[in-house]
């Protein structure tokens, strides 16, 4: 109710606002172009970061000065910190970096972000930028109708530039204009109350604006034109801040555990430096004027000085916070953890896909197989309990005669209830999120996702033959008939041989050994159905077993063939490189007991 009401009114006070004051209506008009050169410049990045950040992403955060150096580089160019903080959310929220290196983007975030105000206050209001404006917005307009996605990205980005610099344009000139009529410099209060006052103004400017770049450029055109004081300026740029951070929790709300704390660690940081600012704001001044002295700017020249206490604040913020930062993961952790079970099974939900990276087609793609990965560790709980065995002793270097004897427990677990609690939400999530992200992406990208789909068919088929089978593994694994008794040991031997190979496959980075052990794989699932190798041939004519037990030996054969084939699919999609070599496979390639043997020993050593 309280929305449909405050539209209304907004619009309606600008309105009588542009009315009666047509110098308002120029300073307003300058931001609104500046605002919608922010979105058009994010369109523009947004196009290339579905490829270009995530690989940059991989070689340029895995130390802690790199992810800082990747935020204050990455903000430069897009002179959006509040994208940046986005993007980065988007990534850690897919599980593309950790929350440590998170929070190093986003202090260098804060870092690159300096630079819009050292380019609006040193070029920006001493050049006719208008005029640089035209021809990129000319360009601009040209290239975002080409159908070439990489032409309409260069499109976006050109005329969201053009769009800024005719956005900077407008405000100066209508804060110039304000001289002749209003003199806003007599509304500036001065000491601490004016100090806490303007902070707020700069922190409820950057929500209204949503970039507190826009805000700086806002703050520096009307201290170029003398209608706020220098004090006032400084505060309103701590406020400007602090209130980007609003952008970030607003973005991270769609975003998974790790997302929100990213941008609750965002909030830590601008709330302690914007505090550090104001309680040492008269030092900082002492400071900024030495170096304006040092470095040649005038001493009058408060646009300039305001681009240097911008870089300084933000400079002590992260020199203050640089030590703490493993210490502010741990408490965030403890803060926000992940949900618990609510009961004795515990549902599980998908742990990467969040809206936040919808917008990002490779981003969401890693996101989609990650959660597949997710949902695999899953599956592969299920049936190796589903055959009443236990992990750890599949994934050892164990004996298979001595895995098979050691029993999960002494009663089988219900499949079907594990598959409801965490199967069946998981795999209908990863669907859902695939058509969604499916709309963005481009052809290649559809052909992967296509894989990764069946993939994911093929883990809860896997599952859902592994409940048919275990019907009779219940009923025959201890049956008198010792025959029958046989080769139901048989096949859980089988298939605990294949998931010790799909573990190996699913933990190890050698190529070689991937490629021995899915080729392993394939010729095991064929080496094992008892139909086809004549086991079955031979108890029925020996007449040692029944026609009943036969009939399920026949139907088990195939469940059991299917869960082999089914998991050697998604072996083959999901853990290996489609980018190397790895995709040409040999089914004739041969690997022996001994070498895997020999891998389970490096493993567990």
């Amino acid at each position: 109710m309280l929305k449909n009401i405050f539209l209304p009114v907004i619009l309606s006070v600008l309105a009588y606002v542009f009315w009666i004051s047509p110098n308002f209506k120029e300073v307003s008009a300058g931001v609104a172009i500046f605002l919608f050169g922010m979105i058009a410049l994010e369109l523009g990045f947004k196009s290339f970061s579905g490829g270009m950040l995530e690989k940059i992403l991989k070689y340029s955060t895995d130390k802690l000065y790199k992810s800082i150096l990747f935020g204050a580089i990455s903000t430069t160019i897009m002179q959006s910190s509040s994208l940046v903080s986005i993007l980065t959310i988007s990534f850690l929220g897919a599980g593309l970096i950790g929350l440590a290196q998170g929070i190093g983007i986003i202090f260098g975030a804060n870092i690159g972000t300096t630079t819009g105000a050292w380019l609006v206050a040193g070029f920006g209001l001493r050049v006719d930028i208008a005029a640089y404006a035209m021809p990129m917005l000319v360009f601009g307009v040209v290239l975002i109708f080409q159908k070439s996605q990489t032409l309409k990205g260069f499109g976006y980005i050109l005329a969201g530039v053009g769009f800024l610099f005719l956005g900077i344009h407008y405000m100066k000139e209508g804060f110039e204009a304000f001289k002749n009529t209003i003199d806003l410099s007599t509304l500036s209060v001065s000491g601490l109350k004016g100090l806490f006052i303007f902070t707020g103004v700069g922190i409820v400017a950057t929500v209204v604006m949503q970039s507190s770049h826009a805000t700086l450029v806002l703050i520096i055109t009307a201290l170029a034109a003398g209608q706020i004081s220098y004090e006032n300026a400084l505060a309103l740029a701590i406020g400007a801040n602090v209130g980007t951070t609003i952008t970030a929790i607003v973005g991270a709300m769609s975003s998974n555990i790790e997302g929100k704390r990213l941008a609750a660690a965002h909030m830590i940081f601008n709330l302690v430096t914007g505090l550090i600012a104001i309680i040492f704001i008269y030092q900082i001044i002492s400071l900024v004027d030495f170096i304006a002295l040092e470095i040649g700017i005038a001493k009058e020249d408060y646009t300039l000085k305001l681009a240097i206490f911008h870089t300084i604040f933000n400079l002590i913020g992260i020199t203050m916070m640089l030590p703490f930062i493993n210490g502010l993961v741990r408490f965030l952790e403890r803060v926000l953890p992940l949900q618990e079970s609510e009961d004795e099974i515990g549902y599980d939900s998908v742990k990467y896909l969040n809206e936040s990276v919808l917008e990002l087609p490779e981003t969401a793609l890693g996101a989609i197989i990650r959660e597949t990965k997710h949902l695999y560790e899953n599956a592969f709980e299920i049936i190796v309990h589903g055959l009443n065995l236990r992990r750890r002793y599949i994934t050892s270097s164990m004996e298979l005669d001595e895995v098979i004897k050691k029993k999960h427990s002494k009663n089988y677990i219900n499949i079907e209830n594990f598959y409801h609690h965490k199967i069946k939400g998981i795999y209908g999530d990863i669907i859902d999120f695939s058509t969604r992200a499916q709309s963005n992406m481009s052809p290649e990208l559809i052909q992967e996702l296509y894989k990764i789909k069946l993939a994911n068919r093929d883990l809860v088929e896997a599952v859902k033959d592994t409940k048919h089978l275990q019907k009779n593994l219940i009923k025959y694994s201890q049956h008198q008939n010792q025959h029958i008794q046989d080769a139901y040991t048989s096949i859980t031997k089988g298939l605990a041989e294949l998931l010790r190979y799909i573990n190996i496959i699913s933990t190890t980075d050698e190529e070689d050994v991937i490629v021995l052990l899915l080729a392993k794989a394939k010729v095991h699932t064929q080496k094992n159905d008892i139909i086809s190798n004549g086991m079955l041939d031979n108890l029925i004519r020996k007449h040692l077993i029944t026609n009943e037990m036969a009939t399920s030996l026949m139907n088990d054969s195939s469940y059991t063939y299917n869960i082999s084939k089914n998991l050697t699919s998604m072996a083959e999609v999901l853990f290996i490189d489609r980018q190397s070599d790895i995709k040409s496979l040999h089914e004739d390639t041969v690997i022996s007991n001994s070498d895997v043997e020999t891998i389970l020993e490096k493993k567990d050593s």
